[in-house]
């Protein structure tokens, strides 16, 4: 049954998922008794209890769909969740603002000529996977940007996932609205002061792995790992739109931008 005083809204099925934590768990049992629990196929929005991984992996699990997803921090990081709290939650959902997210498209292949796909909503990174450090070549819209970055390893960021592998790479924090990627190297070797690029969102980056059978390089998409890079072509995939709902005061444009400021 619904809390008293909470007004009705379009948010009636919920759906609600766990991380598997005992703590995510017990939750969810307490709001499927209050709320009821719709198949997430059918229902209007998504609430995901757990911390930051479990909202990548929803994100990911209904990518296309353009269901809102709700988020409470049940876990041990959670800067894409709201507050945890139980009460008046449909009338929460619904005074929630909006972030719509578009993830990067992934292409890559491998040494053996094999071709991946993937999607990734924070960073596309590629990583030295040996002793031997890795040179990669960077190409932008087709046109030779950087002939060769030693580096352990570089990546492509969205907006959202600035605050993420981006930030601890030292790459820049990127309001949500901003109509950039950011490309930044780790622990680059030469060029040593190279601390990365700003480019536009319509950009198409080519990364090339360079003696790629003496220095193997894995790609990263979020969670999804192939091994023997050879070249990587990474894009925004604006005909896709992720929604994150956030109470206000907390969206995510604003906790990316109190993360410029300490």
């Amino acid at each position: 049954m619904a809390d008293v005083g909470e007004t009705p809204s379009s948010f009636k099925r919920l759906a609600f998922l766990s991380s598997g934590t005992r703590e995510a768990d017990e939750a969810r049992q307490r709001l499927v008794a209050k709320y009821g629990d719709a198949p997430p196929e059918d229902a209007d929005c998504i609430v995901a209890l757990g911390g930051d991984g479990l909202m990548l992996r929803t994100l990911h699990r209904f990518m296309g769909a353009r269901k809102p997803i709700y988020g409470m921090n049940r876990g041990s990081v959670g800067f894409l969740m709201n507050e945890y709290r139980e009460a008046n939650l449909r009338k929460r959902i619904a005074g929630a603002k909006p972030s719509i997210i578009h993830p990067l498209l992934l292409r890559a292949t491998n040494t053996h000529g094999d071709e991946f796909t993937a999607h990734a909503i924070n960073e596309v990174s590629l990583l030295r996977q040996s002793s031997q450090i890795a040179k990669i070549r960077i190409l932008v819209n087709g046109q030779e940007r950087m002939p060769e970055l030693v580096t352990d390893g570089v990546l492509v960021a969205t907006p959202a996932g600035s605050t993420a592998y981006n930030l601890s790479a030292n790459g820049p924090i990127l309001p949500l609205d901003a109509p950039l990627m950011a490309l930044t190297p780790i622990s680059a070797f030469r060029p040593r002061r190279w601390r990365g690029a700003l480019l536009p969102d319509v950009a198409k980056v080519r990364l090339e792995v360079q003696e790629a059978e003496k220095r193997p390089v894995s790609v990263v998409a979020d969670h999804d790992e192939f091994r023997d890079a050879l070249h990587v072509d990474v894009e925004m995939d604006h005909a896709t739109e992720l929604v994150l709902l956030h109470d206000p005061g907390h969206s995510l444009e604003e906790r990316i931008l109190r993360e410029q400021f300490g």
